[in-house]
């Protein structure tokens, strides 16, 4: 009887502590690269709120990138040819999709044109797309094109020699790459926006960085604190700031199996120990 309660309240403890991880699972960021409220829109563009709004113009190089944040959306009128760059940042965990539409001209167009969205990190390194349409061919007659771009899983730490996306400013690259010469210079209007969801326990690594890749801030051992800090604010950072890393839902599942292993332990030597009380030898035996 002792052994059954045991084992009852080992199933019982195991069960609240998994329905509470899945509940806080839950409560965490849920969606995935593809958001079904962007995609429930004719044109796969979010509805405009006055939370979503973002920059009105775009920069022309990495140097003059109109900064943007998460879940806004950012627009500009250019001309064709052009080259458009804004900037956000991206901390660990996160796993970014970038969205991008381009109206087209109305006017007569002499051919299709194939246009690009790039994704660049805080070392101007380009990143590479897991999916989405990262380029596309717009026909002769089409009124607009979108692209997509779906990156891999921001890490807080990896080795020098990789590729791995690393908490800082990313930059994202609107530009056509293909098209008639007659058509340069033609107005088009781009809207741009990004989103991301937590990857989850299963991508955090045991090491941070010693500062985010934000260009200009904490490389250079002489830098003004002041003139950093204001640097930083310019280029933006996550809300409530870097997280560093240093949580993810494994601490959770970390310390839930620690517990039932304990129970199950505690269980398992109640079960062989036996009644506990050895059995009385006859005299003379």
């Amino acid at each position: 009887m002792h052994a059954a309660r045991i084992l009852t309240t080992l199933l019982l403890v195991g069960g609240g502590l998994f329905g509470a991880t899945g509940a806080a699972m839950a409560d965490g960021p849920s969606d995935g690269p593809s958001d079904a409220s962007s995609d429930s829109s004719p044109s796969g563009s979010p509805s405009p709120s006055a939370d979503a709004a973002g920059p009105t113009e775009a920069g022309t190089s990495f140097r003059t990138a109109a900064r943007m944040k998460l879940d806004q959306r950012a627009v500009a009128d250019a001309s064709t040819g052009d080259y458009l760059y804004w900037v956000l940042p991206l901390d660990s965990g996160q796993r970014a999709t970038v969205k991008a539409k381009v109206k087209l001209p109305g006017t007569a167009r002499h051919g299709a044109a194939t246009w690009q969205l790039d994704v660049y990190d805080g070392l101007r390194r380009r990143q590479a797309c897991t999916y989405g349409a990262q380029s596309r061919a717009a026909a002769k007659d089409a009124e607009s094109v979108e692209l997509s771009c779906t990156l891999r899983p921001v890490r807080a730490w990896a080795e020098p020699w990789a590729n791995d996306p690393l908490p800082g400013s990313y930059y994202v690259r609107l530009t056509v790459v293909d098209l008639p010469q007659e058509d340069l210079g033609l107005p088009v209007h781009a809207e741009v926006e990004a989103t991301a969801a937590d990857a989850g326990g299963g991508q955090a690594v045991d090491g941070a960085l010693s500062a985010p890749l934000v260009p200009g801030i904490g490389t250079a051992a002489d830098d003004d604190e002041n003139g950093a800090t204001q640097q930083s604010a310019a280029l933006g950072e996550p809300d409530g700031g870097w997280s560093s890393g240093w949580w993810s839902d494994r601490w959770i599942w970390t310390a839930a199996g620690g517990l039932l292993a304990a129970l199950a332990g505690i269980a398992g030597y109640s079960v062989t120990r036996g009644s506990g009380r050895p059995s009385r030898v006859p005299p003379g035996a």
